[in-house]
């Protein structure tokens, strides 16, 4: 089945089943590989894309599921606000170990601060809460979404 579906601002024309989760869509299909495979169930927050700017686990979101919808991958988040924002914190703070789980960290980070420009501990271990990081990397973590949402560029 082909199906056309909006990905960092581009309508990209795809033939597979409509039960293919987006995850294998973006990497497979798309050559997208920004955004990772961790656990397959929706648990490690790897998978994290934005669908129309909320967070989502794209290893269980079926690309028949989306339609008209956007679909912002790691690839793109750099070009909205709070994307910049938070790409920039994670220099800044020196987030990175392994890095497998970042692109997932960071696309879930700038929802939040898309949502909520001044979030409290709370509202950032809520939002982040999905996201595992096997290095640990937690409070260099809220470290930086703090950093970022102290930014004024």
């Amino acid at each position: 089945m082909t199906l056309a579906i909006n990905v960092n601002g581009s309508i990209q024309s795809v033939d597979v089943e409509g039960d293919t989760p987006l995850l294998w869509v973006l990497r497979d299909v798309l050559g997208m590989t920004g955004t990772k495979f961790g656990c397959g169930m929706a648990l490690c927050g790897a998978c994290t894309v934005h669908i129309d700017g909320v967070a989502t686990r794209s290893c269980i979101t079926s690309v028949d599921s989306i339609g008209q919808s956007k679909i912002t991958t790691i690839e793109a988040i750099g070009a909205s606000p709070a994307g910049a924002k938070i790409q920039k914190a994670w220099l800044d703070r020196e987030v990175v170990q392994c890095g497998y789980c970042q692109s997932g960290q960071i696309m879930s980070a700038s929802a939040l601060l898309a949502s909520n420009p001044h979030p409290t501990d709370s509202d950032i271990d809520a939002a982040m809460s999905g996201n595992i990081c096997r290095c640990g990397t937690y409070v260099r973590i809220r470290e930086a979404i703090k950093h970022a949402a102290q930014s004024n560029g």
